[in-house]
């Protein structure tokens, strides 16, 4: 059992080294998107409409408090509506924000085989109030481009550190998922990331939820945060995406954010009948949207531990997460002498 993990002093330096990656990137984000940090919930009331259904088909973690009555209680697989409600409930303008350090689990998680995976999500999740005319792809390649920057100036603060040579390029390349998926209609999504994340090192995929030519879809999404369903013009669709980046040492393209402008009334109505959920339309965060009482926002997730991951050039994501494995997976880190947490 021991030989999973590394001795004593090798794991001081590397909870050093996540430390200091975390630290330093949350503070560069909140400058560049000025965002204060705020606390967040570990469990929502799954009837309040708070809670992310991601694809529709993944089953929360769910509980009863004694003293809260019947309640159905749900822990959090992310905060994408949460965050949204908190601009509201705190008064945030236009052009200010929250971000928060998020925590959920994912039971139904069923990728662990990946080394990428997890069953515990831990994130910051960040939600930009902007004005409803800048719900544009404008807004989102400008807001994409300033995370990125971020990313780019903690890379090299860790380079720095421990004597390394970064990996990013300069500016990330944008990239739309129908484009890929007419111009290699014989690849899989996963092979599309692959390809143009290897030619680029760092990409935004636009439009991810939304049909594609093919009459599939690049990944799932669920109907009533990202807005995958408004057109952007030339033919495409699409306000959301995710952040992709090449590493050199799992030989693959790593998504690090799944970000986008949020859904106004009239694109939470199309995509609920599209994905044949109207019903959510009564839950009470729904009704706050469709009263128009919710600000109009950009926002998404940042993968904690995917980018301690990518910047300390780990195998495995168990090795800069302290988290639970099956039996397969901990027997290939010990043929492969990845140490995990």
């Amino acid at each position: 059992m021991h030989s999973l993990f590394a001795p004593a002093p090798e794991l001081v330096k590397l909870e050093q080294a996540i430390f200091f990656i975390k630290d330093h990137f949350q503070r560069s984000l909140a400058r560049a998107l000025r965002l204060t940090r705020v606390t967040c919930p570990l469990f929502v009331d799954r009837n309040s409409g708070l809670q992310d259904n991601l694809n529709g088909v993944e089953t929360p973690v769910r509980f009863h408090a004694t003293q809260l009555g019947d309640r159905h209680l749900e822990v959090v697989q992310s905060l994408a509506k949460w965050k949204r409600y908190a601009l509201f409930r705190y008064g945030v303008p236009a052009g200010r924000g929250i971000y928060c350090d998020m925590n959920a689990l994912r039971p139904d998680e069923s990728d662990l085989a990946s080394a990428i995976h997890s069953v515990h999500v831990d994130q910051w999740d960040w939600e930009l109030a902007i004005r409803h005319e800048d719900r544009t792809l404008a807004t989102l390649q400008h807001t994409v481009a300033r995370i990125f920057a971020a990313l780019r100036r903690t890379e090299r603060a860790v380079c720095r550190r421990l004597g390394m040579t970064p990996l990013l390029p300069h500016r990330i390349t944008f990239v739309h998922s129908e484009d890929l998926c007419r111009q290699y209609p014989h690849l899989t999504p996963r092979q599309r990331e692959d390809l143009v994340c290897r030619r680029h090192q760092a990409v935004f995929l636009v439009g991810i939820g939304g049909p594609l030519p093919d009459g599939g879809s690049h990944d799932g999404r669920a109907p009533d945060y990202d807005d995958w369903s408004t057109p952007t013009g030339d033919g495409r669709q699409g306000l959301n995406g995710d952040i992709l980046v090449w590493s050199p040492v799992l030989h693959r393209a790593l998504e690090l954010s799944s970000m986008g402008v949020r859904v106004d009334a009239e694109a939470l109505v199309r995509q609920c009948t599209v994905r044949g959920c109207r019903d959510r339309l009564n839950l009470p965060w729904h009704r706050l949207l469709l009263d128009g009482r919710l600000p109009d926002s950009i926002g998404g997730g940042i993968g904690q531990s995917r980018l301690c991951m990518f910047l300390l050039r780990r195998r495995h994501i168990g090795e800069v997460q302290a988290s639970l494995w099956p039996d397969h997976v901990l027997e290939r880190c010990r043929r492969e002498q990845i140490h995990l947490l």
